[in-house]
């Protein structure tokens, strides 16, 4: 974070110091949400949350080295007193965002695999500069501008991941730290219950690409029809990724090993080098692709793209985590959030995981879908009946 005194964060977030705050005390960061992660130098932001009141961990924030609290209602701390704490989250951002003099900001969105490739651009970038990334999926109105607010004067790539559950989430995130590539990866049935239909997923996540400014690039997925058209909304330069021969970086030769991970020919208009990538599924292709296009628009080349992608392996929680364990049993953990698309991945994944095995699934039934919800969760099913499982377990409401 850049540091701040306490009179300029109250100036950009229209708060009012109490407390007996010092308006010349110096936030050197972070800024967090959690009592637990307060650092010496903090700022920390009260939320109040459907079980647990921020505003009553503000005292022991200061105790633990906050230098004041961001909150909505005076507490007994320092504290910056604002109308709406998430409001005045993403004002601190904004602010901080167009402080950084020399930060690239490169957003990626879609319906599926956002995570994945956000770490592996992350990667790339860091080859070429300092970089900042979410850890994890910090992609909403909370998580973004945290995220944001980690990149320092030094600076030089910030790669955001942006999600949505209404239109306007993925603009409203975009303004906080403007990008200059944006990456939309597919338009998919994550959420479609909120959207109402793949049209309006697509509207929400082509925000993105309008959001580029003439000198930018957009990074869009050949292969997906509803991402390919949003060429027609930018300014931006346009470039495409994908698996056919109209895509300008693209994946030839796909094979794939015993455990499910492809191996590919990088094909980009310079040049083409090999890939191995240690990630599990065929559905890493596209995310790799992705990642590949947006870091050969920076300018890496062919040679070292194809080297860091190889060697990444997965890092964030809960996405096709494979372990083996010492008894001959594997473990595949793929358990956070899913949506149809995710969830065929994820069977085809474990056929070639578990081949010649006995193959065991648990699984729930999938939320957010509106009035599609049966006959998709019913897709899911045929999904696991059809996938020569030895058992299937499925757990909790309209199992």
């Amino acid at each position: 974070m850049i540091p701040l005194p306490l009179a300029r964060i109250a100036e950009i977030t229209s708060g009012a110091l109490s407390g007996m705050a010092d308006p010349r005390a110096v936030v050197r960061g972070p800024v967090v949400i959690d009592s637990r992660a307060v650092e010496p130098g903090s700022l920390f932001v009260a939320f109040r949350g459907a079980r647990v009141d921020g505003h009553d961990y503000a005292a022991q924030a200061v105790r633990a080295g906050a230098v004041a609290v961001l909150a909505g209602r005076p507490v007994e701390a320092p504290a910056v007193i604002v109308p709406d704490t998430t409001a005045a989250l993403a004002e601190l951002a904004t602010a901080q965002a167009a402080s950084l003099p020399n930060a690239t900001v490169i957003g990626v969105t879609g319906s599926a695999g956002k995570t994945t490739t956000k770490d592996l651009l992350a990667r790339l970038t860091a080859r070429i500069g300092p970089t900042i990334a979410p850890a994890g999926n910090h992609n909403n109105e909370i998580g973004h501008p945290l995220t944001v607010l980690k990149a320092g004067l030094d600076t030089r790539y910030l790669v955001l991941e942006l999600s949505a559950r209404h239109i306007g989430n993925i603009a409203d995130l975009a303004r906080i730290a403007p990008p200059t590539i944006g990456v939309v990866l597919n338009v998919g049935t994550a959420h479609i219950g909120e959207f109402g239909g793949k049209e309006a997923i697509a509207k929400a996540k082509g925000e993105l690409v309008e959001a580029l400014p003439r000198t930018g690039v957009a990074v869009l997925n050949a292969d997906d029809p509803l991402v390919h058209a949003m060429a027609t909304r930018t300014d931006a330069r346009v470039t495409l990724f994908g698996r056919g021969e109209h895509a300008a970086i693209r994946a030839d030769d796909v094979t794939a090993d015993e455990r499910g991970r492809a191996s590919f020919t990088l094909r980009t208009p310079s040049g083409a080098a090999p890939v191995r990538l240690r990630l599990y599924g065929a559905h890493a292709v596209d995310n790799a692709l992705a990642a590949a296009a947006a870091g050969y628009e920076l300018g890496l080349p062919v040679a070292a793209i194809a080297e860091e992608l190889s060697a990444a392996e997965p890092r964030s929680r809960w996405r096709m985590e494979v372990t083996d364990r010492p008894d001959g049993v594997t473990i595949v953990n793929d358990a956070y959030n899913a949506n149809p698309d995710s969830m065929r991945a994820a069977f085809e994944t474990l056929a070639v995981l578990g081949r010649d095995r006995r193959r065991f699934a648990v699984i729930a039934a999938l939320r957010e879908l509106g009035e599609d919800s049966e006959a998709l969760n019913t897709e899911v099913g045929r999904l696991a009946g059809a996938g020569g499982l030895t058992g299937l377990i499925v757990a909790g409401p309209d199992a």
